[in-house]
């Protein structure tokens, strides 16, 4: 899995002083679910990660992450998005194919503005619409954010795409 860091984040995780840049797959292309970007928010004073399938744009929500954690980025991230993928409803083979497909984490700075426009969004709805209804962020469970930000459609390049239903067709094709 590759994981595209914004600069922000990139700062933070201790293991990204010279980042490469990253191999493509064995047969010359990376895997479907394999290209991801990831941001670092700061809401309510605390650090939260979003992570975006670049494909897609399946949004992954983890709020109030220290130091510590982010040294674990990729499994925090791996736990996560195969949890979001159970709470959607796929079959346990498919999460499983899923969490076999994502591989070894690779980090790099390589962002796209495009991807990085549609987490812009994301972070709207969360900051202006989410955290209107709660206190706080840490009362904000990972998972049912995660469903609630991929149950909306969004565009890709002009093109106009429901971001779980996109990943489900991915998932279930592995």
């Amino acid at each position: 899995m590759i994981l595209h860091c914004t600069q922000k984040l990139a700062m933070r995780i201790p293991s990204t002083g010279d980042l490469p840049n990253p191999e493509a797959g064995p047969d010359g292309q990376a895997g479907p679910l394999s290209s991801w970007h990831a941001h670092l928010l700061t809401l309510d004073r605390r650090q939260c990660v979003l992570f975006c399938h670049d494909v897609t744009r399946y949004v992954l929500f983890l709020p109030g992450l220290r130091a510590p954690q982010l040294a674990e980025l990729g499994r925090w991230h791996r736990d996560l998005f195969l949890a979001v993928l159970e709470a959607q409803g796929l079959a346990h083979h498919h999460i499983a194919n899923a969490g076999l497909t994502l591989g070894p984490l690779q980090m790099d700075r390589n962002t796209d503005r495009s991807v990085l426009a549609s987490m812009n969004r994301v972070a709207g709805d969360l900051q202006f619409g989410l955290l209107r209804k709660t206190a706080n962020v840490m009362e904000l469970d990972p998972i049912r954010t995660s469903l609630w930000l991929n149950d909306r459609p969004c565009t890709v390049h002009k093109k106009w795409i429901w971001p779980d239903k996109a990943l489900r067709e991915i998932v279930e094709a592995l």
